[in-house]
């Protein structure tokens, strides 16, 4: 049952540590936590299971004719319905393509790559990793092209599964790359002309056919890990510089994987939710080079549930979603703002009647909500004639919505507990904790703009960071995140100096600041340094760029601002006079320099000579500047937006210019959706009118 309120249990926590004072430059820390689901004892790992190679060889066992991975059969350019291999089927396709692994000289414990878009090929050649105790090594270019050389070379990949698109780019980086990459496999065919050039370098090119045929004529029995092997290597763009990355063993993956299956197990026994088994369907979209989608695609194999895999398309998400009909839909806060943004630009566009039944419908159900109802009892008539409509866009049989990787927006989370007429949750967690470590709890309001509590596979305590005025043993509780347990990296590869500064005595720093809740709900409210996410997931580090863009001639001054609730980067900018000046000369700007700076015109000169100093220094497409404020006076002491030494003071930067911040982002908005409102005006206008009519992502519906 739910647990009851006690001095050491906030509802959702218990204690198993006093806090600590502080003394001599050592901060204090808060009391030790962990889940009430965990207060005697975190919970075993899956009987006769150490390793990942185990859950999916249990399910396939148990499930050998369940659905396993799909993917859409494409004909003519169209994509019809998904297609199944059983689990049986992968297995023996798992078995052929590690055996031709270790027959082109790849031995356990060397590191295998693995290049592309979600498909079954990738699922599966991860799996013929853990076949053979070998370290999987995912490559994602959102890093950058260089970033993939780099990552083949420190890993010292010896083989890499590439998807047909990516081919080009890794046969183009073989003579870059040093000696042990040997071999490449398409996940498809390849060209003659990219096999020549493969041969040239020095490698061997095969299509996954072929491999597969390879590997049913030289059988090599599996070679499987033990719970302390590692079991991946994930690079990671948390900072500036080379990317880490982070070891994570089999014994993490599958902590976090008991953990996650014991809390929900619990919720659902205390809630009467449903609870998540073989009958699941994950729709898998997001990136498997992340810890977040790949610990969420291993827990449904440890279930014997159903992958099916997208077309590689954003646009046709929903059409994806149709077809498939998901229980669970999993997705990043940036995905969620486009469906929100795509709801509202088409509700605002019916206008009318539509939009009154909608507007008084959200409100009821979100007053339901707020006063206690669970999802399903909030508004079931609203939900019928209303809300029914985006359930469907989702597939019609979502269960449970849950967001992760960056925070998601307030508003945007209480849209969703809405319109989706299922429960939604976030989590919190890192790469090196192993995806999630803590998720609110469904169907629990209060934990609204939160993470929720602790999973029941960790232990988590705040530590004081006095320069930022946070304090672990004050009320409301407020420091820097520390976790503790199985689900955490064994370091970072070949970075034992990195390591040492984050992991240490078993607690690993995460960085972030959290505040607790009376409901035991952890709150993220800051950054301990100025390395941040953007909603869609990509880590920005705001000192390097201001480095970057400071290099621009146009500016004296910059202050780059971003947070984990928008797309999009800003920046503050104190424009070198005399430049601007002659510039407003030759372009007829009148004025006094204070009020050029105020000139449009002026704004977007400013901003093309950032984003073209950016340019030239390769910044990636997420760290373009897309809003400027031009500031006439030099960042000074007596304003308090500088130290002595001229260092920026952030926290009094954005108190300062809040308000054009603010004002800047919601232009942004407007213009998204006066694009919205245009399209949906042209398409009711040539359409039907059939109910309110609502689809996702701004696709438009059948």
């Amino acid at each position: 049952m739910a647990p009851s309120a006690r001095d050491d249990v906030k509802y959702f926590l218990h204690k198993v540590e006093d806090g600590t004072a502080g003394s001599e430059g050592v901060p204090s820390t808060g009391p030790v936590y962990r889940s009430v689901y965990a207060k005697d004892g975190f919970c075993p790992l899956p009987e006769g299971m150490q390793t990942t190679w185990d859950t999916f060889t249990n399910s396939v066992k148990k499930y050998p004719n369940n659905r396993m991975l799909g993917h859409r059969i494409m004909k003519d350019g169209v994509a019809g319905e998904y297609d199944w291999l059983t689990y049986q089927q992968v297995y023996d396709n798992v078995i052929k393509i590690g055996s031709a692994i270790r027959a082109v000289g790849v031995q356990p414990k060397e590191k295998c790559g693995v290049y592309g878009a979600n498909c079954p090929e990738w699922f599966m050649a991860m799996e013929s990793c853990n076949a053979h105790s070998m370290l999987c090594v995912p490559l994602y270019d959102t890093l950058g092209n260089e970033a993939v050389e780099f990552i083949i070379n420190h890993a010292e990949v010896s083989i890499a599964f590439v998807q047909s698109t990516k081919l080009d780019l890794v046969i183009a980086s073989l003579p870059k790359c040093i000696t042990t990459l040997k071999t490449v496999v398409s996940f498809a065919g390849y060209t003659d002309a990219q096999k020549a050039a493969t041969e040239a370098a020095g490698a061997a090119l095969y299509s996954w056919t072929e491999f597969l045929t390879l590997g049913e004529q030289n059988h090599v029995e599996p070679t499987p890990p033990i719970g302390s092997d590692m079991s991946t290597i994930m690079y990671t763009s948390g900072t500036t510089g080379e990317p880490k990355g982070v070891l994570l063993s089999h014994k993490s993956i599958l902590t976090s994987i008991a953990g996650l299956d014991h809390f929900l197990k619990c919720r659902a026994t205390d809630a009467g939710l449903d609870t998540h088994s073989a009958k699941d369907v994950y729709f898998s979209f997001l990136p498997l080079a992340h810890i977040f989608d790949r610990v969420t695609e291993e827990f449904y194999v440890y279930l014997g549930a159903s992958i099916g895999f997208w077309q590689g398309d954003v646009k046709k998400i929903t059409e994806d979603l149709a077809v498939l009909k998901p229980t669970i839909f999993v997705a990043v806060p940036r995905v969620f703002d486009r469906i929100h943004g795509g709801i509202s630009g088409r509700i605002t566009a019916a206008g009318g009647i539509k939009k009154i039944l909608f507007d008084f419908g959200f409100n009821r159900k979100l007053g339901s909500l707020k006063a206690g109802s669970k999802h399903d009892k909030a508004a079931p008539f609203f939900d019928k004639l209303v809300f029914n409509k985006v359930k469907m866009g989702l597939g019609g049989n979502v269960k449970i919505v849950i967001s992760g990787a960056a925070p998601l927006a307030p508003h945007v989370e209480e849209f969703l507990r809405v319109v989706t007429c299922a429960p939604v949750v976030q989590g919190y967690g890192l790469t090196e904790s192993c995806a999630a470590s803590f998720i609110q709890v469904p169907n629990v309001i209060s934990m609204h703009g939160t993470v929720g509590p602790p999973l029941p596979n960790i232990e988590v305590r705040l530590v004081s960071v006095p320069e930022l005025n946070y304090y672990a043993d004050q009320s409301p509780a407020r420091g820097e995140i520390c976790i503790r347990g199985d689900t955490l990296f064994s370091g970072y590869y070949k970075r034992q100096d990195l390591t040492d500064e984050v992991l240490v005595d078993g607690w690993f720093s995460t960085g972030d600041i959290g505040e607790w809740q009376p409901d035991g709900a952890l709150k993220i409210i800051d950054r301990k340094k100025n390395i941040f996410k953007l909603s869609q997931g990509e880590y920005v580090a705001v000192e390097n760029l201001e480095s970057i863009y400071g290099q621009c001639e146009a500016v004296d001054q910059i202050w780059v601002y971003g947070n984990s609730f928008e797309a999009t980067l800003l920046a503050v900018c104190v424009p070198n006079e005399a430049a601007l000046t002659e510039w407003a000369k030759s372009n007829g700007v009148e004025g006094d320099f204070a009020q050029i700076c105020k000139d449009p015109k002026a704004e977007a000169h400013i901003m093309a000579a950032l984003n073209a100093t950016g340019k030239a220094k390769k910044v990636k497409g997420f760290e373009a500047i897309k809003g400027v404020v031009l500031e006439p006076l030099p960042f000074d002491v007596e304003r308090n937006l500088v130290t002595p030494t001229f260092k920026l003071k952030r926290p009094q930067l954005l108190a300062y210019y809040k308000e054009k911040i603010d004002a800047l982002y919601a232009n942004q908005k407007k213009g998204q959706l006066l694009i919205y409102i245009t399209n949906e005006l042209h398409f009711l206008a040539t359409t039907p009118s059939s109910g309110i009519f609502i689809t996702l992502m701004g696709a438009k519906g059948k």
